[in-house]
């Protein structure tokens, strides 16, 4: 068995974009449109991942810069266990803290720490500007890692979005040719068939 060889498949592929008097407007035009889509895709998805991971990127650092770790107080012993619960939960229990800021001013409020804590023992909270107990902020590996997911999660939606548009207008194009090309067979057929005939 013979194999053909690659640059014989190399010029199947590219016969578009070759010398051939069979070759028509339309067959460039639709090489055109496969190559253009193609980098639009690439260029676009490129460019909107990389905006969608900068917007992530200063997204999150303004969340760690609006909040900051104080030193608390647990006011009263922590469950011993959590309520069982379902989906995720990081094993933890809500429990009243107690901590004092910068200017004298004491704050109570709620907090998630691990069961079993006793009366008095210290625990980290995260506070926001006006005093309120809000989630961690997240690492800077996980501020990475959300990052470059919303990065690429993006520049694939907007290069696939890119790229199904191409798509549409070269099927429509293919549709056209090919009502071309049986408006051009129902008068160029029965001639041909004619002549064939006599021919017999």
């Amino acid at each position: 068995m013979t194999r053909t060889p690659p640059t014989t498949v190399a010029r199947v592929r590219l016969w578009r974009w070759r010398p051939n008097t069979l070759k028509r407007h339309s067959d460039v035009f639709e090489a055109w449109i496969v190559l253009v889509t193609w980098i639009l895709a690439l260029a676009v998805g490129a460019l909107a991942g990389q905006a969608a991971a900068h917007s992530m990127d200063s997204a999150l650092s303004a969340r760690r810069a609006q909040v900051h770790a104080v030193s608390a107080v647990l006011t009263d012993g922590a469950a011993k266990a959590p309520p069982a619960a379902g989906g995720y939960d990081d094993g933890r229990v809500w429990a009243t803290v107690r901590w004092t800021t910068a200017d004298g001013v004491v704050h109570t409020d709620r907090a998630k720490v691990y069961p079993g804590a006793p009366a008095g023992s210290p625990v980290t909270v995260w506070t926001d500007g006006t005093g309120r107990i809000v989630s961690a902020p997240t690492t800077p590996t996980e501020g990475m890692l959300q990052t470059v997911l919303a990065g690429v999660l993006v520049a694939q939606v907007a290069g696939t979005a890119v790229w199904a548009s191409g798509w549409l207008v070269r099927t429509r194009l293919v549709r056209r040719r090919l009502a071309e090309w049986d408006e051009e067979w129902k008068r160029v057929g029965p001639e041909w068939r004619n002549l064939s005939g006599g021919r017999g």
